[in-house]
């Protein structure tokens, strides 16, 4: 078990930062209601559009630092 200064360090940064905004996107998906910077709370029920756009970029947020850690870990393989 490494200890915390090599956890916190890249690519486990990244890692953790991923999965915590993939996990997020998969809450507020299932609850109907996302947190959007500078805007607070966004409802699916009031504003769908913004609720999608906002849902969407956590998503991809955290399928982006997953992969780059994926990417960093295992590198490409020939």
């Amino acid at each position: 078990m490494p200890d915390w200064y090599t956890l916190l360090r890249p690519p486990f940064f990244q890692l953790m930062i991923g999965v915590l905004s993939f996990s997020a996107a998969v809450v507020w998906t299932c609850t109907g209601k996302v947190w959007a910077r500078f805007h607070g709370w966004v409802y699916r029920a009031e504003e769908p559009t913004d609720f999608w756009w906002s849902v969407a970029m956590y998503y991809l947020i955290g399928v982006v630092l997953i992969g780059y850690f994926l990417f960093e870990v295992h590198g490409l393989s020939n």
